[in-house]
């Protein structure tokens, strides 16, 4: 019995150590991960575009004055916000080259949430962002 117990509990053990889940992102307030009092302008192509819940994410590599390339991650609404804001999953395209109004992220990194994106078209469609007053969540 001892021996039986003993190997199931290994073997479950291994199952939970083997085992490559995923973590879920949680949903966070905008003021914990965004300062509105430090707005950005950020003009880049686009990398990566995650198009999930809770947010959409997307990532552009930003040229500075200097020629120097840096990747920034950009936060919008929910998937569903800014197909009511007139986005569709190839509204933007990686290699799109686009124009980033947001806020910048409170710990310094090189991440946004966005107001405003002005796709490669010349199109500018609200980001669904909790940080615009005017945004209905």
């Amino acid at each position: 019995m001892t021996t039986r117990f003993l190997t199931s509990a290994l073997v479950a053990l291994a199952a939970l150590t083997a085992a490559r889940v995923r973590p879920v992102d949680a949903h966070h307030s905008f003021v914990a991960e965004f300062d509105a009092r430090k707005p950005v302008m950020l003009k880049g192509v686009v990398t990566q575009i995650d198009w999930t819940n809770p947010h959409v994410w997307f990532y552009v590599n930003v040229k500075d004055e200097e020629g120097h390339t840096t990747r920034w991650g950009i936060e919008m609404g929910a998937p569903h916000q800014l197909q009511q804001r007139g986005w569709l999953r190839d509204t933007m395209k990686v290699g799109d080259v686009v124009t980033v109004a947001g806020s910048l992220a409170r710990d310094g990194s090189k991440r946004a949430n966005a107001r405003t994106v002005t796709t490669a078209d010349g199109k500018t469609l609200g980001a669904a962002s909790s940080g615009n007053p005017t945004t209905r969540q």
